[in-house]
């Protein structure tokens, strides 16, 4: 892990397209502004692990309908 010391308004950059600013420091409360491109996708670490526990929770789902009858066998 890199570990960075920044200041109010002090930014780092990630690759070439991502920016992440200091916006206000608050006693122990940081706000950061992240600029990044559309397609990447920025979550804070909660939302994300529960986007994933969620995603493994119903992939190991067994309770999907039959899908015979859904498809016509090929020739």
């Amino acid at each position: 892990m890199l570990i960075l010391a920044r200041k109010l308004n002090e930014r780092i950059i990630i690759g070439d397209e991502i920016e992440v600013s200091v916006v206000e420091i608050k006693g122990d409360q940081v706000k950061l502004g992240i600029s990044a491109p559309r397609e990447v996708k920025v979550y804070r670490h909660e939302v994300y692990q529960a986007i994933q526990d969620e995603n493994r929770a119903a992939s190991a789902s067994t309770n999907l309908p039959a899908l015979e009858g859904y498809f016509e066998p090929e020739a």
